[in-house]
């Protein structure tokens, strides 16, 4: 018994413990980036449209939102997390965008903190939601009997399952036991009721990964390739001893090589073609970024510590500022290159400079 408690508290220090090295600590890739400085979109000299005709409106999880941008799964457990997801479900419903919550592994241990995950659909109510679980945990069947209590307790849209085979093998407390996880969310994805999004959290989708969960009933993939946030880094600086780990600190494939494989897939599979939706996360810090990502075939893009950083370090109204910049480097992109849709934008074909 006292274990199981110092195990709960653990795991709510720990996630307090990566939000502060993730604003205050250079936890980058350090040589390796997104990709997206090798891409260049096609300059339209007589786009044959004016700028108040663009309009980033789509659809997410059956929803209407402003523009194809999340803010990506980061907190909630512990007792500031409530003050953090209040402010970004606020900004996420001021801008009609949707959110998904961080890891809800702690409410599966304990009750203490369910209200820094409930408090972004009270303060958002119809912003698109989603829930969240680690992939290490679902292969096990008390966990996965206990699912809806996490995606009824926000009155989620969906479910986010994430894989982090890396930080969990770096992790000084992690679990690196992956065997079973993908028979585990075919399972998942028969009776859950909701749909289920399956992101990596910084090391990226290879297709052959994509192509496996997409058969396993998986329809939203979220690449969250390296460029961005090192979850390596992360541990690494965790771990009292850590210079044998510091040679994964790059692991990882860059975002734009995951969404490249995403499109090469899209060809060989019409069905994955049809019925896939993918998100790309991984180094997102701009809308020329969001932009590029939607012309390599991406459906929306998300982004998690530029948003976290502004928000501790500036505020909730500099973050929605910033993410009202997005919108308009998105729009100006889009106008630019002569699109005025984000279905038009999507069939644009890019420069690549490799």
């Amino acid at each position: 018994m006292m274990r199981m408690a110092s195990d709960m508290q653990n795991t709510s220090s720990r996630k307090q413990e990566h939000v502060e090295l993730c604003v205050r600590e250079r936890v980058s890739f350090r040589t390796k980036t997104s990709g997206f400085e090798s891409i260049s979109l096609p300059h339209n000299a007589l786009p044959e449209l004016d700028f108040d005709e663009v309009c980033t409106q789509t659809t997410f999880l059956g929803k209407s939102i402003a523009m194809p941008v999340m803010i990506s799964s980061m907190t909630g457990g512990y007792a500031d997390a409530e003050r953090i997801n209040c402010a970004l479900a606020e900004v996420c419903a001021s801008l009609a965008i949707p959110m998904g919550v961080g890891s809800q592994r702690q409410a599966l241990e304990q009750s203490d903190f369910h209200a820094s995950f409930r408090i972004a659909r009270q303060v958002a109510p119809r912003i698109p939601l989603a829930a969240n679980i680690g992939a290490a945990e679902i292969t096990q069947p008390h966990v996965r009997e206990k699912l809806h209590m996490l995606v009824d307790m926000i009155e989620a849209d969906a479910l986010i399952i994430h894989l982090n085979p890396l930080q969990e093998l770096l992790q000084p407390e992690g679990s690196p036991r992956f065997r079973g996880v993908l028979r585990s969310i075919e399972a998942i994805c028969r009776t859950i009721g909701v749909p289920i999004i399956v992101k990596e959290v910084g090391a990226g989708l290879h297709a052959d990964v994509m192509r496996r969960l997409f058969e396993a009933g998986v329809t939203i993939l979220d690449v969250a390739g390296a460029g961005g946030t090192s979850w390596a880094g992360v541990e690494i600086l965790r771990s009292p001893e850590h210079q044998y780990k510091e040679v994964f600190w790059d692991w990882g494939m860059s975002t734009v090589e995951c969404l490249l494989q995403a499109e090469q897939l899209r060809r060989d599979y019409p069905a994955f073609r049809e019925h896939a939706v993918v998100i790309a996360s991984g180094g997102i810090t701009s809308g020329l970024d969001v932009a590029k990502a939607l012309a390599l075939g991406a459906h929306l893009a998300a982004a998690a510590r530029p948003v976290l950083q502004t928000l501790v370090d500036q505020g909730q109204y500099a973050l929605e500022s910033m993410l009202r910049g997005w919108q308009f480097q998105l729009r100006g992109a889009m106008f630019l290159t002569g699109c005025a849709t984000i279905p038009a934008l999507r069939a644009l074909t890019c420069l690549q400079h490799m």
